[in-house]
Protein backbone atom coordinates (compact mmCIF):
# COMPACT_ATOMS: atom_id res chain seq x y z
CA UNK A 1 0.00 0.00 0.00
CA UNK A 2 1.23 3.49 -0.89
CA UNK A 3 0.06 6.56 1.00
CA UNK A 4 -0.47 9.04 -1.81
CA UNK A 5 -0.28 12.24 0.24
CA UNK A 6 3.29 13.44 -0.29
CA UNK A 7 4.23 10.45 -2.46
CA UNK A 8 6.53 11.09 -5.41
CA UNK A 9 4.69 9.74 -8.46
CA UNK A 10 5.73 9.62 -12.12
CA UNK A 11 3.13 9.25 -14.89
CA UNK A 12 4.39 8.60 -18.42
CA UNK A 13 2.40 9.88 -21.38
CA UNK A 14 0.92 12.45 -19.03
CA UNK A 15 0.16 15.32 -21.38
CA UNK A 16 -3.13 13.93 -22.64
CA UNK A 17 -5.84 11.31 -22.18
CA UNK A 18 -5.52 8.71 -19.46
CA UNK A 19 -2.16 10.08 -18.31
CA UNK A 20 -3.54 13.57 -17.85
CA UNK A 21 -6.60 12.30 -15.97
CA UNK A 22 -4.39 10.13 -13.78
CA UNK A 23 -2.09 13.02 -12.93
CA UNK A 24 -5.10 15.12 -11.95
CA UNK A 25 -6.55 12.37 -9.77
CA UNK A 26 -3.23 11.69 -8.05
CA UNK A 27 -2.62 15.38 -7.40
CA UNK A 28 -6.07 15.61 -5.84
CA UNK A 29 -4.89 13.00 -3.33
CA UNK A 30 -1.86 15.09 -2.42
CA UNK A 31 0.73 13.23 -4.50
CA UNK A 32 3.75 15.09 -5.89
CA UNK A 33 3.23 14.26 -9.55
CA UNK A 34 5.69 14.62 -12.41
CA UNK A 35 4.28 13.89 -15.84
CA UNK A 36 6.60 12.79 -18.61
CA UNK A 37 5.84 13.18 -22.30
CA UNK A 38 7.62 13.40 -25.63
CA UNK A 39 5.63 16.58 -26.32
CA UNK A 40 7.09 18.82 -23.63
CA UNK A 41 5.02 21.87 -24.62
CA UNK A 42 1.77 19.93 -24.19
CA UNK A 43 3.06 18.36 -20.98
CA UNK A 44 3.98 21.75 -19.54
CA UNK A 45 0.57 23.18 -20.44
CA UNK A 46 -1.10 20.25 -18.68
CA UNK A 47 1.21 20.57 -15.68
CA UNK A 48 0.50 24.28 -15.35
CA UNK A 49 -3.23 23.61 -15.44
CA UNK A 50 -3.12 20.76 -12.92
CA UNK A 51 -0.52 22.16 -10.57
CA UNK A 52 1.95 19.33 -11.18
CA UNK A 53 5.38 19.18 -12.82
CA UNK A 54 6.39 18.26 -16.36
CA UNK A 55 9.54 16.73 -17.77
CA UNK A 56 10.54 15.73 -21.27
CA UNK A 57 10.47 11.96 -21.72
CA UNK A 58 11.22 9.69 -24.63
CA UNK A 59 10.09 6.36 -23.21
CA UNK A 60 12.08 4.48 -25.86
CA UNK A 61 15.37 5.98 -24.63
CA UNK A 62 16.92 4.61 -21.43
CA UNK A 63 18.85 7.77 -20.59
CA UNK A 64 15.76 9.93 -21.05
CA UNK A 65 13.75 7.60 -18.81
CA UNK A 66 16.47 7.56 -16.16
CA UNK A 67 16.65 11.37 -16.14
CA UNK A 68 12.87 11.57 -15.87
CA UNK A 69 12.70 9.28 -12.83
CA UNK A 70 15.54 11.22 -11.20
CA UNK A 71 13.62 14.47 -11.73
CA UNK A 72 10.38 12.93 -10.49
CA UNK A 73 12.06 11.78 -7.30
CA UNK A 74 13.77 15.13 -6.70
CA UNK A 75 17.06 13.29 -6.75
CA UNK A 76 15.72 10.67 -4.33
CA UNK A 77 13.45 7.74 -5.14
CA UNK A 78 10.08 7.49 -6.82
CA UNK A 79 7.31 5.98 -4.69
CA UNK A 80 4.99 5.11 -7.57
CA UNK A 81 5.45 4.79 -11.33
CA UNK A 82 2.57 4.69 -13.78
CA UNK A 83 3.72 3.23 -17.10
CA UNK A 84 0.94 4.72 -19.19
CA UNK A 85 2.49 5.95 -22.46
CA UNK A 86 1.16 4.10 -25.48
CA UNK A 87 0.31 4.40 -29.16
CA UNK A 88 -2.01 2.41 -31.40
CA UNK A 89 -1.91 1.57 -35.10
CA UNK A 90 -4.98 0.33 -36.93
CA UNK A 91 -5.53 -1.68 -40.10
CA UNK A 92 -4.35 -4.99 -41.49
CA UNK A 93 -0.93 -6.09 -40.24
CA UNK A 94 0.49 -6.40 -43.77
CA UNK A 95 -0.68 -2.91 -44.70
CA UNK A 96 1.14 -1.14 -41.88
CA UNK A 97 4.66 0.22 -42.19
CA UNK A 98 7.13 -2.16 -40.54
CA UNK A 99 9.10 0.60 -38.82
CA UNK A 100 5.85 1.96 -37.38
CA UNK A 101 4.96 -1.48 -36.01
CA UNK A 102 8.33 -1.76 -34.29
CA UNK A 103 7.87 1.72 -32.82
CA UNK A 104 4.48 0.65 -31.46
CA UNK A 105 6.13 -2.30 -29.71
CA UNK A 106 8.94 -0.09 -28.40
CA UNK A 107 6.55 2.45 -26.88
CA UNK A 108 3.90 0.05 -25.56
CA UNK A 109 6.05 -2.81 -24.27
CA UNK A 110 9.72 -1.87 -24.46
CA UNK A 111 9.13 1.27 -22.41
CA UNK A 112 7.36 -0.73 -19.70
CA UNK A 113 10.39 -3.01 -19.52
CA UNK A 114 12.68 0.02 -19.24
CA UNK A 115 10.65 1.96 -16.70
CA UNK A 116 10.00 -1.04 -14.48
CA UNK A 117 13.64 -2.11 -14.61
CA UNK A 118 14.85 1.36 -13.64
CA UNK A 119 12.33 1.93 -10.85
CA UNK A 120 12.44 -1.44 -9.11
CA UNK A 121 15.93 -1.53 -7.54
CA UNK A 122 15.39 1.44 -5.23
CA UNK A 123 11.87 0.26 -4.39
CA UNK A 124 13.14 -3.18 -3.43
CA UNK A 125 15.97 -1.65 -1.39
CA UNK A 126 13.45 0.46 0.59
CA UNK A 127 10.94 -2.37 0.91
CA UNK A 128 8.09 -0.36 -0.58
CA UNK A 129 6.86 1.02 -3.87
CA UNK A 130 4.10 0.56 -6.40
CA UNK A 131 4.12 0.30 -10.18
CA UNK A 132 1.06 0.47 -12.40
CA UNK A 133 1.47 -0.95 -15.88
CA UNK A 134 -1.36 0.24 -18.09
CA UNK A 135 -2.27 -2.53 -20.51
CA UNK A 136 -5.66 -2.87 -22.19
CA UNK A 137 -8.45 -5.37 -22.64
CA UNK A 138 -6.52 -5.95 -25.87
CA UNK A 139 -4.03 -7.62 -23.54
CA UNK A 140 -6.64 -10.29 -22.85
CA UNK A 141 -8.67 -10.39 -26.07
CA UNK A 142 -6.98 -10.31 -29.49
CA UNK A 143 -8.56 -8.04 -32.06
CA UNK A 144 -8.12 -8.16 -35.85
CA UNK A 145 -6.74 -4.92 -37.24
CA UNK A 146 -4.50 -4.13 -34.27
CA UNK A 147 -2.17 -7.12 -34.14
CA UNK A 148 0.97 -5.51 -32.73
CA UNK A 149 -1.04 -3.40 -30.29
CA UNK A 150 -2.54 -6.63 -28.94
CA UNK A 151 0.91 -8.24 -28.86
CA UNK A 152 2.33 -5.32 -26.90
CA UNK A 153 -0.53 -5.30 -24.40
CA UNK A 154 -0.47 -9.10 -23.98
CA UNK A 155 3.23 -8.63 -23.32
CA UNK A 156 2.60 -6.05 -20.60
CA UNK A 157 0.21 -8.45 -18.86
CA UNK A 158 2.68 -11.37 -19.01
CA UNK A 159 5.68 -9.24 -18.03
CA UNK A 160 3.88 -7.83 -15.01
CA UNK A 161 2.68 -11.24 -13.90
CA UNK A 162 6.15 -12.77 -14.11
CA UNK A 163 7.83 -9.91 -12.25
CA UNK A 164 5.17 -10.01 -9.51
CA UNK A 165 6.20 -13.60 -8.80
CA UNK A 166 9.76 -12.37 -8.28
CA UNK A 167 8.66 -9.60 -5.92
CA UNK A 168 6.89 -11.72 -3.31
CA UNK A 169 8.01 -10.63 0.15
CA UNK A 170 9.74 -7.44 -1.04
CA UNK A 171 6.96 -5.00 -0.14
CA UNK A 172 6.82 -3.81 -3.75
CA UNK A 173 3.68 -4.27 -5.83
CA UNK A 174 2.74 -4.18 -9.51
CA UNK A 175 -0.83 -3.71 -10.69
CA UNK A 176 -1.77 -4.26 -14.32
CA UNK A 177 -4.71 -2.07 -15.34
CA UNK A 178 -6.66 -3.21 -18.41
CA UNK A 179 -9.23 -0.68 -19.62
CA UNK A 180 -11.79 -1.15 -22.36
CA UNK A 181 -11.79 1.33 -25.25
CA UNK A 182 -11.30 4.79 -23.80
CA UNK A 183 -12.38 8.04 -25.40
CA UNK A 184 -8.99 9.62 -26.12
CA UNK A 185 -7.01 10.56 -29.22
CA UNK A 186 -5.80 6.97 -29.36
CA UNK A 187 -9.26 5.77 -30.42
CA UNK A 188 -10.04 8.71 -32.72
CA UNK A 189 -11.82 7.56 -35.86
CA UNK A 190 -11.93 3.90 -34.74
CA UNK A 191 -15.04 1.76 -35.19
CA UNK A 192 -16.32 0.85 -31.69
CA UNK A 193 -19.64 -0.88 -32.26
CA UNK A 194 -21.27 -2.62 -29.28
CA UNK A 195 -18.18 -2.06 -27.11
CA UNK A 196 -18.12 -0.57 -23.63
CA UNK A 197 -16.32 2.76 -23.77
CA UNK A 198 -14.81 4.77 -20.95
CA UNK A 199 -13.83 8.28 -20.04
CA UNK A 200 -10.16 8.77 -19.07
CA UNK A 201 -11.30 9.61 -15.55
CA UNK A 202 -12.72 6.08 -15.18
CA UNK A 203 -9.30 4.57 -15.84
CA UNK A 204 -7.56 7.16 -13.69
CA UNK A 205 -9.79 6.23 -10.75
CA UNK A 206 -8.75 2.58 -11.09
CA UNK A 207 -5.06 3.52 -11.23
CA UNK A 208 -5.31 5.71 -8.12
CA UNK A 209 -7.30 3.06 -6.24
CA UNK A 210 -4.57 0.48 -6.94
CA UNK A 211 -2.16 2.36 -4.68
CA UNK A 212 -4.32 1.26 -1.73
CA UNK A 213 -5.43 -2.24 -2.73
CA UNK A 214 -2.38 -3.24 -4.88
CA UNK A 215 -4.37 -6.00 -6.58
CA UNK A 216 -2.54 -7.89 -9.30
CA UNK A 217 -4.85 -7.20 -12.27
CA UNK A 218 -7.74 -4.80 -12.68
CA UNK A 219 -10.08 -4.57 -15.66
CA UNK A 220 -12.06 -1.39 -16.29
CA UNK A 221 -14.97 -1.95 -16.02
CA UNK A 222 -14.58 -4.80 -13.55
CA UNK A 223 -17.25 -6.97 -15.21
CA UNK A 224 -14.93 -7.55 -18.18
CA UNK A 225 -12.57 -9.63 -16.05
CA UNK A 226 -13.80 -13.03 -17.39
CA UNK A 227 -13.07 -12.06 -21.02
CA UNK A 228 -9.56 -13.48 -20.88
CA UNK A 229 -10.98 -16.87 -19.95
CA UNK A 230 -13.47 -16.60 -22.82
CA UNK A 231 -10.65 -15.79 -25.26
CA UNK A 232 -8.72 -18.87 -24.21
CA UNK A 233 -11.68 -21.22 -23.83
CA UNK A 234 -13.83 -20.56 -26.89
CA UNK A 235 -12.70 -21.90 -30.28
CA UNK A 236 -11.06 -19.17 -32.34
CA UNK A 237 -13.38 -19.54 -35.31
CA UNK A 238 -16.43 -19.01 -33.14
CA UNK A 239 -14.95 -15.86 -31.62
CA UNK A 240 -14.15 -14.47 -35.05
CA UNK A 241 -17.81 -13.89 -35.78
CA UNK A 242 -18.29 -11.94 -32.57
CA UNK A 243 -15.19 -9.85 -33.24
CA UNK A 244 -16.42 -8.98 -36.72
CA UNK A 245 -19.76 -7.93 -35.25
CA UNK A 246 -17.98 -5.55 -32.91
CA UNK A 247 -15.26 -4.25 -35.19
CA UNK A 248 -16.71 -4.70 -38.66
CA UNK A 249 -15.76 -7.16 -41.37
CA UNK A 250 -12.77 -5.07 -42.41
CA UNK A 251 -10.05 -5.59 -39.77
CA UNK A 252 -9.20 -2.44 -37.88
CA UNK A 253 -11.81 -0.25 -39.56
CA UNK A 254 -11.25 3.46 -38.96
CA UNK A 255 -11.81 6.86 -40.52
CA UNK A 256 -8.43 7.98 -41.92
CA UNK A 257 -9.38 11.65 -41.91
CA UNK A 258 -10.34 11.61 -38.24
CA UNK A 259 -7.19 9.66 -37.37
CA UNK A 260 -4.64 11.60 -39.43
CA UNK A 261 -3.65 14.17 -36.81
CA UNK A 262 -3.14 11.48 -34.17
CA UNK A 263 -0.96 9.37 -36.45
CA UNK A 264 1.15 12.34 -37.53
CA UNK A 265 1.80 13.21 -33.89
CA UNK A 266 2.55 9.73 -32.56
CA UNK A 267 4.68 8.46 -35.43
CA UNK A 268 7.23 11.27 -35.09
CA UNK A 269 10.04 10.05 -32.81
Amino acid sequence: MIELAGARVCVTGGARGIGRATAAALAAQGALVTIGDLDLAAAQATADELGVRAHHLDVTDETSFRDYLHAGGDGADVDMLVNNAGIQLMGRFVDNDLAALHRELAVNLGAVVTGTHLALPSMIARGRGHIVNVSSMAGKVSTPGMATYCASKFGVVALSRAIRAELVGTGVSITTVMPAATRTDLTSGVTLRFQPTLDPADVAAAIVASAAHTRDEVTVPRWLAPMGVVEQGVPERLLLGAKRLVGGREPGAFDPDQRRAYLERTQTP
